[in-house]
């Protein structure tokens, strides 16, 4: 299960890049949102010259799992 609905439609990096800052919302603590927002940055600026549109899928898929798997993470927690 994704954590924030909708991400079934994220099919462009910018997609990507938009629907990953808004999971940081869900994040608990301030310093949490701003690392993982950085972080989230870091990889759209790296990536930001693939062209292939497999490994672009691959990453977008990879992000979206990773997203759902430290929201789970920080969230379950209590």
């Amino acid at each position: 299960m994704p954590p924030l609905a909708g991400a079934e439609l994220v099919h462009t990096p910018l997609q990507l890049y938009r629907y990953l800052l808004r999971c940081c919302r869900q994040l608990p603590s301030t310093a949490m949102q701003q690392h993982y927002r950085h972080a989230i940055r870091q990889g759209y600026n790296s990536h930001s010259d693939e062209d292939d549109p497999e490994r672009t899928q691959m990453i977008i898929q990879r992000a979206i799992a990773d997203a759902d798997w430290i929201l789970d993470k920080y969230t379950k927690k209590k």
